[in-house]
């Protein structure tokens, strides 16, 4: 089943086309990588995925328990829907500890509203225990449990990297979107990255999207991969198909 439609979708930005005439479609349990060569309209992308941005034409169509379309999409409402992700450059509340910036992910589960807070009532203390649960459980499987109390900007750049996947996942998303998850890690970190989203794919049963410079990567735990270039699609296909596709050495890996 797909459970991302995208068609015909184009965002410009003055007399500016940052995407053009994106056409794709994404099935349950992938693991799907977005590539191009820096300015190729990847991020623009995700914005549009996310309600960031809104579409100056086509549509995107996420298929869940229910069709949701771009013209729902706010960036808010989108853990409501499903749809979770990271950032580029890591975006965390750099001032708070590690486990309270993972209870932040959790927050759109929270199932109770004003005056149980207020009131401190029972459903409040069954929300906020769950919530510590899980949250927990988050860091023992990316293993900085012993990091929960730290400030997050005082973490290794490759653990703050974690720490945002983690926070990602706590919206208990379908379809989780991964903005260059190996920026900034070395060789070692990438190999248990690359594991680590493996496993998250089958343990949470997700869709993964990834825009990932890390070619290793790409072509080890991608199942399809979408090449951009200078805001249009210009290949897609497995990684085999993608490595000899001449348009994508000419443009993507410098070939002639």
């Amino acid at each position: 089943m797909d459970v991302l439609t995208v068609n015909n979708l184009c965002k410009s930005f003055g007399g500016v086309k940052a995407i053009s005439n994106i056409s794709m479609s994404i099935e349950e349990g992938e693991i799907v990588g977005v590539i191009g060569p820096n300015g190729a309209g990847k991020t623009t992308f995700f914005n549009l995925l996310t309600g960031i941005y809104s579409p100056s034409s086509g549509d995107i169509t996420y298929n869940f328990k229910k069709e949701i379309s771009s013209r729902d999409f706010k960036p808010f409402k989108m853990p409501k829907y499903g749809v979770s992700r990271t950032f580029q450059n890591i975006r965390l509340f750099k001032n708070m500890s590690v486990l309270d910036n993972i209870l932040i992910g959790y927050h759109c589960n929270l199932n109770y509203g004003i005056l149980p807070s207020l009131f401190r009532l029972p459903s409040f203390y069954r929300n906020e225990e769950e919530a510590y649960e899980k949250a927990v459980e988050l860091l023992k499987i990316f293993n900085i449990y012993d990091k929960k109390d730290e400030l997050a900007k005082n973490l290794p750049y490759g653990e703050q990297r974690k720490v945002e996947i983690a926070r990602a996942l706590a919206a208990k998303p379908k379809v989780l979107l991964l903005d260059e998850p190996a920026a900034g890690m070395n060789t070692n970190e990438t190999k248990e990255l690359t594991k680590l989203i493996n496993w998250i794919k089958d343990e949470f049963s997700l869709t993964i999207i990834l825009i990932e410079h890390d070619m290793s990567l790409v072509m080890e735990i991608c199942n399809k991969i979408f090449v951009f270039d200078y805001g249009t699609l210009i290949a897609d296909g497995t990684p085999q198909e993608i490595q000899t596709n001449p348009q994508v050495i000419k443009a993507y890996l410098g070939g002639e």
